[in-house]
């Protein structure tokens, strides 16, 4: 949500930022929206002002007997209620269709975020690892051998249709190691707290963190009118819904592990072999509150917490900062994290970190109090995965294969396996 006190004093900055987003100029709409709304809001309250003044003589002319006075007047403050609720009601429709207006326009991009209109002008920032020469054709994960009976497809889809997986045997296993050591890492070392929190969430929280109303359709809204979270920056996020928080509770470092669910919308015809874009998936996220002052740093560091669980798992990877054409409804700016996956020969997503700004926190009504004094401030929000469990499930696949069909398991990673080190061509974790 923006502020409008920022868009009447910089409706050209606003505008510019817009522009930068490959959308038109829509400050001369809001400031209309927002004059009617002001007028009317000034005119109930000068209404009210007469109301007022005509009640207080209404008494006089009854006591010194002026019958016709009283009854002018009596009519007179029947006539101003009746146009304060009709300019009141007016003001509360014009307010809403600003609202309405400002929900719908993302974010503005910082100023050093690079101009373009998709993602052929990401800009890479850095890379780590060399990815491995193979003496074979590397395969995709779901060609592998050491998968064919841990990654059922066929059966996932008789149970629930296209985009899903049934994983089991050592295949699972590593998949919950994987999420495992994600966790056990963030808490330990990066100092973030673990949250276990809902899948199901009501439609504010969804609001507030910028998935409504305008991305609906990539969500799953359950009969009783929960929806079901596309990411756990939804529940993350939301703790401070509506919340005035000391400034010495900030900054807040949370990290989940939870089902995602994604419907996917706009994406038929892509990635439709194996795990790489499902309707349910697991992910690690990584969430933080901060002071406005802080919140660029916190960037970098929520970058290099998700990088570190890739270098540790011996991944070779790539940062790019996302164009103003590639990023996100409620980013400011983006960070994507892009795994070696040799089977597609290619870098992949697995991990998009962004800073929000205040963004979030006014949908939220997000606050902190300044320790020093003064009106409560809107704090910054920040998100990013730490990682996509199941994208780093076929990274380590992938790079792990051997000619043979078997795959060796990143020796991070033995410790959460009972010291087994790989899969074997049939399946076995040994």
């Amino acid at each position: 949500m923006h502020d409008i006190r920022f868009i009447r004093e910089n409706p050209e900055t606003f505008d510019a930022g817009m522009a930068k987003l490959g959308l038109s100029s829509v400050s001369s709409d809001i400031l209309a929206l927002d004059a009617a709304r002001r007028e009317k809001i000034a005119a109930a309250e000068t209404a009210l002002a007469e109301r007022n003044a005509a009640s207080k003589e209404v008494g006089a002319a009854k006591a010194r007997g002026d019958e016709a006075e009283f009854e002018r007047l009596r009519a007179l403050v029947g006539e101003k209620k009746a146009e304060i609720a009709r300019l009141e009601d007016e003001a509360k429709t014009e307010d809403s269709r600003l609202r309405d207006m400002l929900a719908g326009l993302p974010n503005l991009p910082h100023d050093d975020v690079p101009e373009g209109a998709d993602e052929n002008d990401n800009v890479e920032i850095r890379r780590w690892g060399e990815p491995r020469a193979f003496d074979f054709d590397p395969k995709e994960h779901y060609e592998l051998a050491a998968v064919q009976d841990g990654m059922d497809f066929e059966t996932a889809a008789k149970l629930a249709g296209s985009r899903f997986v049934l994983m089991s045997g050592a295949v699972a296993r590593v998949h919950r190691a994987l999420a495992q050591f994600m966790l056990d890492t963030h808490t330990s070392e990066h100092g973030l707290t673990e949250v276990n929190g809902p899948v199901m969430v009501r439609e504010e929280m969804m609001f507030g963190t910028g998935q409504l109303p305008k991305f609906g359709e990539d969500s799953y809204l359950l009969r009783e009118g929960w929806w079901l979270i596309p990411t756990s920056e939804v529940t993350l996020t939301n703790i401070v819904n509506d919340c005035i928080v000391e400034e010495s509770y900030l900054p807040r470092r949370y990290t989940a592990h939870s089902l995602c669910f994604r419907s996917e919308a706009g994406s038929a015809g892509k990635d439709t072999s194996g795990m790489l874009r499902q309707h349910q998936f697991e992910k690690v996220e990584m969430v933080s509150i901060t002071h406005p002052d802080e919140s660029l740093e916190e960037h970098a560091r929520m970058t290099r917490c998700a990088e570190t669980i890739l270098e540790k798992l011996g991944l070779p990877y790539r940062t790019v900062v996302l164009c103003t054409g590639d990023m996100g409804f409620g980013a400011r700016k983006t960070h994507d994290i892009e795994v070696w996956l040799p089977g597609q020969n290619t870098y992949r997503e697995i991990s998009s970190v962004s800073v929000c700004g205040d963004f979030q926190a006014r949908r939220m009504n997000a606050r902190f109090r300044p320790t020093g004094g003064g009106k409560p401030e809107f704090v910054h929000t920040l998100n990013g995965s730490g990682l996509a469990v199941g994208r780093c499930l076929i990274a380590v696949l992938e790079n792990g294969q051997q000619a043979d069909g078997s795959v060796l398991l990143p020796q991070v990673l033995h410790q959460w396996l009972g010291g087994k080190t790989r899969i074997t061509a049939e399946g076995a974790l040994e």
